[in-house]
């Protein structure tokens, strides 16, 4: 049997080292990392989303996205032809989002976040993974590298923006039950994580580990393998 391409997407601003405790068996899957471009000017999300298909080297691959990574992944599969999308610690429409991000669409408060502050790590790494996050900094460091100002205004906007409405039924969702950023009360049709949280791919990676290969091949039987 030929190995399953899988490709890992990360979230908002993160590097692909967020992936570094997933291990997939290498006799089944053929494991990739997809990395954060820095936009072409003026690009949509869409444009970009097809960009970076061109990154996608094996006919119909699954896709994994976390967070802003989940929904970009959702978009490139408009391009291409895929196995599975997965997405983690994310969200399927705009109609998922907490309230805080629908105000901010609506009063477009978005565009007076200081980029100067996100850039600064603390503030960056409390954007991308929750507030709970102060005291391991040291750690988020090597996983949040891409700071660079047009793809941080690029990408807030994009997810505050994102005019999906209607969620694809074909996405398998997995989601903690203590997600800050996206808070599980407006998710609906996931598998939920316990104690998940908006980080998951970092401290629940036992529980991915073992659940991933079932679910990528259809094995997966609603039960926790951890």
């Amino acid at each position: 049997m030929s190995k399953i391409p899988v490709y890992f997407m990360p979230g908002l601003a993160a590097s692909v080292a967020i992936f570094e405790r997933i291990k997939l068996s290498e006799l089944d899957f053929d494991v990739m990392y997809l990395e954060w471009e820095i936009p072409l000017g003026k690009e949509t999300l869409q444009e970009y989303a097809k960009r970076m298909t061109e990154k996608i080297k094996h006919e119909k691959p699954v896709l994994i996205g976390v967070s802003f990574g989940g929904i970009l992944v959702q978009e490139m599969s408009r391009f291409i032809a895929v196995r599975k999308v997965i997405i983690i610690s994310s969200v399927k429409s705009n109609r998922e989002f907490p309230r805080r991000i629908i105000i901010a669409k609506n009063t477009k408060a978005y565009k007076l976040i200081p980029l100067s502050l996100v850039q600064n790590l603390e503030s960056l790494a409390k954007f991308s993974f929750g507030k709970k996050v102060n005291e391991r900094l040291k750690l988020y460091e090597k996983f949040l590298s891409v700071r660079d100002k047009r793809y941080l205004d690029w990408a807030i906007e994009h997810i505050i923006l994102w005019d999906r409405t209607v969620a694809d039924q074909n996405v398998i969702h997995i989601h903690g039950d203590e997600d800050d950023i996206f808070p599980i009360k407006y998710i609906k049709n996931c598998i939920v994580v316990k104690g998940g949280t908006h980080i998951m791919i970092l401290n629940k990676y036992k529980w991915l580990n073992a659940n991933l290969p079932l679910i990528i091949l259809d094995q997966y039987d609603g039960k926790t393998h951890d």
